[in-house]
């Protein structure tokens, strides 16, 4: 049997304090990125459906690639750049829209979602426009590195809930989506508040359709595999 382990939160996710930096309902006809083809995005995995990666039912995108290599990381075969799947924004966003009412929404992770900024920021501006579905995802780049990076910022207007920073594993706090209490979460609508993420199950546990086991979540059991 093959064993998958997954974290939404070990690559560097979490708050001190989850309401401390909340921007509202942004405008996403704000910022354009004009026709170009945003290209192909790296996915390291996908799951259709998942309980401890945020509020809801939610589909989970892992992306394949990391530069930060936080110590501690629960997901390190996400870091190498060369491995995983090429999708394009087109596929991605089809398999997310064919779950349907399925779903609450979609949880990005990794991985380093914002190393791919512009095919991510392409999907999830079809998606804001194109679904009802809300987007959670997590950096390990803090709140300054994203809002003054002109391309990671951009991802911002589609998304519903950021969260930001390295994974300290000394600082480990795995709950309410948080892997380590350095971290930073920001509210980027009305859609979602502190209390909704703290009712997030820490960890989950699920059969794969062909007998893998997916192990996923902020405080998921290794049982000894890494």
């Amino acid at each position: 049997m093959d064993v998958g382990a997954r974290d939404a939160g070990a690559v560097g996710v979490g708050a001190r304090d989850a309401g401390a930096v909340g921007m509202g309902a942004r405008d996403p006809g704000a910022v354009g990125m004009g026709a170009r083809d945003p290209g192909a995005l790296r996915v390291h995995d996908f799951m259709a459906r998942s309980r401890a990666n945020g509020p809801g039912i939610r589909a989970v995108l892992w992306l394949q690639g990391c530069s930060l290599g936080c110590p501690g990381c629960f997901n390190p075969a996400t870091h190498p750049r060369d491995s995983g799947e090429r999708a394009s924004v087109d596929e991605l966003l089809a398999r997310v829209a064919d779950l349907g009412l399925g779903i609450e929404g979609l949880t990005v992770s990794g991985g380093e979602p914002l190393e791919q900024a512009r095919p991510l920021r392409a999907l999830l501006e079809r998606l804001r426009r194109e679904t009802p579905l809300s987007v959670i995802l997590f950096t390990g780049f803090t709140w300054e590195e994203v809002t003054t990076a002109a391309e990671m910022a951009d991802v911002l207007l589609f998304i519903d809930v950021l969260v930001a920073g390295r994974y300290d594993a000394a600082r480990r706090l795995a709950r309410g989506l948080r892997g380590s209490d350095n971290k930073t979460t920001h509210f980027l609508t009305h859609r979602y508040a502190k209390e909704d993420l703290d009712a997030v199950p820490a960890a989950e546990i699920a059969i794969g359709p062909e007998g893998e086991v997916v192990v996923t979540g902020v405080d998921p059991p290794d049982f000894g595999l890494r």
